[in-house]
């Protein structure tokens, strides 16, 4: 008898030798079939490897850690405020790609009448079935998001959770901040209303007083001294092109140092 007759007769006998029913022999049989092609069984022992492996890697909450009873009192709500702008930026990133569709990037407009990017916002508030919750949504989780990583920087500050060795964990949060603050300051533009206009002249006044560099900042920025098409577009794709990808890729490396040193503890 050949290795693999062998072997297909000692798992017929090991199924026999239990009182499995029907639908468990199908679903034995049809595994075994797959393993022998695909090694199906391999792959899943790889990934119940990992599984493992991250999860005691992963931080614990202290009531899981100390085995707490009283889980209200010792749950750490500034302790996650990380995790909850995480998720606030994850909701405008979600309902911002999904306002793109309709939103159009263009200051002309005919004399006298709105432009082309105030009128796009008109439609989707006015007009689009659920645009008024889609923008209302995208605008309350960017706001969130803001204020959650400016008290995330505080606790962090305030608790000593910058200290050796996540020194280099507490600049990225600093870049992080900074960026946030300039997708903050895209997003207002991107209406081109009267808030817009006069928060862009006090964008090229603040670039214009920068010592040395100060008109070049304003040329590269703003596409010039005063508010125009170019201003437009560059707020356009700093905020739907630029920002998404720098932020991601530094939240990516930030949630990974938290995850390789562990979450500071308040004790």
């Amino acid at each position: 008898m050949s290795l693999e007759r062998k072997d297909e007769h000692d798992q017929k006998a090991w199924m026999e030798e239990r009182d499995l029913t029907p639908v468990e022999k199908q679903y034995l049989i049809v595994l075994m079939w797959l393993d022998k092609r695909l090694r199906i069984v391999d792959y899943l022992e790889i990934l119940e490897d990992m599984y493992y492996k991250i999860n005691l890697q992963m931080p614990k909450s202290h009531t899981e850690q100390y085995n707490l009873d009283n889980k209200f009192w010792y749950w750490y709500p500034l302790y996650a405020l990380g995790s909850f702008s995480t998720l606030a930026y994850v909701v405008a990133a979600i309902s911002g790609a999904l306002l793109g569709f309709y939103y159009a990037p263009a200051a002309s407009g005919a004399a006298g009448n709105p432009t082309v990017a105030y009128n796009s916002i008109t439609f989707i508030m006015t007009e689009m079935n659920f645009g008024f919750m889609l923008r209302s949504i995208h605008r309350w989780s960017a706001q969130v998001m803001t204020a959650a990583v400016f008290l995330h920087m505080l606790r962090v500050y305030f608790t000593g959770a910058y200290k050796e060795p996540r020194e280099l964990n507490w600049l990225i949060g600093i870049v992080l901040i900074s960026l946030t603050m300039v997708f903050g300051y895209t997003g207002y533009l991107l209406p081109w209303d009267q808030l817009a206009y006069w928060a862009g002249t006090i964008g090229v006044n603040m670039s214009l007083s920068i010592p040395l560099v100060g008109e070049w900042v304003a040329q590269l920025l703003f596409g010039g001294f005063t508010l125009t098409q170019a201003t437009l577009q560059r707020m356009y794709i700093l905020h739907v092109f630029f920002l998404p990808f720098v932020v991601t890729t530094i939240i990516a490396i930030h949630i990974g140092i938290v995850w390789m040193q562990g979450i500071a503890e308040p004790h």
